[in-house]
């Protein structure tokens, strides 16, 4: 397990089907408290300029489209999705696994929709390749806590760090008194308050 702090300048966000049919299935967290962490999460790592990654699997399906706001924060990312065709694993899918690339960047945050399918498997592959990866566990969730649980161990034995949405930013930011980290400060105040 990697102890390194992840910093804006070496990191890259991956945001793995937030899709609102997918979402749906989840009852382990909230729906709003994972949507909030997600989007929270999203917009700080606007505020950084980071490479972000977005993919959906079947979007015609049951999993329906990402979620709009994303589209809002990331309109590039966006519209540059990699959209599967039913790839469990989004790193077996070359578009996927290209993109991740081509962000350059080594260590990897990763949320995803479901935890116990959707972000595992690529969390597995990313930690075996030697990424320092950190998997935000509430701005995901799974049908079940078991689900959750069993993904976690799994991944926490692969060397994979998990951690929650606030832990993760106050991490990136490091300091609340820089300009991005007193963006960062009214976003919170912005976003935990209401």
């Amino acid at each position: 397990m990697s102890n390194e702090k992840f910093q804006p300048e070496q990191a890259a966000l991956l945001l793995i089907d937030h899709q609102v049919g997918t979402m749906s299935w989840v009852h382990s967290i909230p729906f709003e408290e994972m949507k909030r962490n997600a989007l929270l999460l999203a917009r700080t790592v606007k505020i950084y300029g980071m490479p972000v990654v977005l993919t959906s699997s079947m979007e015609e399906y049951a999993q329906g489209p990402l979620l709009p706001e994303l589209e809002e924060i990331f309109p590039e990312a966006f519209a540059a999705r990699i959209k599967r065709a039913g790839i469990v694993n989004a790193m077996d899918d070359a578009n996927f696994a290209a993109a991740v690339k081509a962000t350059g960047r080594r260590q990897l945050i990763l949320a995803g929709v479901t935890n116990d399918v959707c972000t595992v498997f690529p969390a597995l592959s990313l930690a075996a390749a030697g990424h320092p990866v950190q998997v935000v566990a509430d701005a995901g969730g799974s049908p079940s806590r078991t689900g959750d649980e069993m993904a976690f161990r799994r991944m926490e034995r692969a060397g994979v760090t998990l951690t929650n949405t606030n832990q993760l930013i106050a991490e990136l930011v490091g300091n609340w008194s820089t300009p991005e980290g007193s963006q960062v400060v009214q976003l919170l105040a912005e976003v935990l308050q209401s």
